[in-house]
């Protein structure tokens, strides 16, 4: 369900605006002295807070539909003053036209939307279609961290995968099972856990 902007989200953000764009941005380009690592759906940022802040020498940035949870996730990058976050308002079906070919060495999509239904199919950020987008950003070494407490997305997922010649590893239907130490959680990440939904994660090469 779309979120109903709340009124004077893009005022409110002008306030972050030196790391928050709105409207037309510039191809982002390759920068050869540090990683780029993207979170498709940034949310409230969460999850792209805690992993800037331990890894400042990797420039993050992340992308959500949605203006008024980029103003919140604006205030967790502004309040932890980091400064290799950047929140883009940007819908990533167009995504190849926000980045330059080869610019992104890491993708992170989390508790991505399912569209169950059938006829959706094409709308989840793991179909081909998408998979062939980020093929052309991703760094010829780069990855694609996926988490998703449904179990539907996530074997359809690893099929679009294959369909897409990639290699899959660290595959596994619980990641709380065995939680990898370096594991961020995300809002919702948090919440299905809490209410004992088993998290499905994998990281796809091309």
């Amino acid at each position: 369900m779309r979120l109903r902007k709340k009124p004077h989200t893009d005022e409110k953000l002008q306030a972050f605006a030196d790391f928050v764009t709105v409207g037309d941005v510039q191809p982002v380009q390759k920068d050869l002295s540090r990683k780029l690592y993207v979170e498709l759906g940034t949310g409230k940022g969460d999850f792209i807070t805690q992993i800037a802040e331990r890894n400042p020498q990797i420039n993050f940035i992340g992308l959500e539909v949605e203006a008024t949870v980029v103003l919140t996730a604006a205030r967790k990058v502004h309040e932890k003053n980091l400064n290799n976050v950047r929140l883009i308002v940007f819908d990533v079906s167009n995504i190849a036209e926000l980045f330059a070919e080869h610019a992104v060495d890491r993708l992170y999509i989390n508790f991505c939307d399912p569209w169950p239904k059938k006829r959706h199919a094409k709308r989840r950020l793991t179909y081909v279609s998408f998979l062939d987008l980020y093929r052309k950003i991703l760094a010829p070494d780069g990855e694609i961290f996926f988490k998703t407490d449904n179990r539907g997305l996530f074997d359809f997922s690893l099929e679009q995968f294959a369909t897409a010649g990639m290699t899959v590893r660290d595959v596994t239907n619980d990641l709380h099972a065995n939680e990898p130490a370096d594991n961020i959680r995300t809002e919702y990440e948090t919440k299905f856990s809490a209410a004992g939904v088993p998290i499905n994660f994998c990281v796809a090469k091309f």
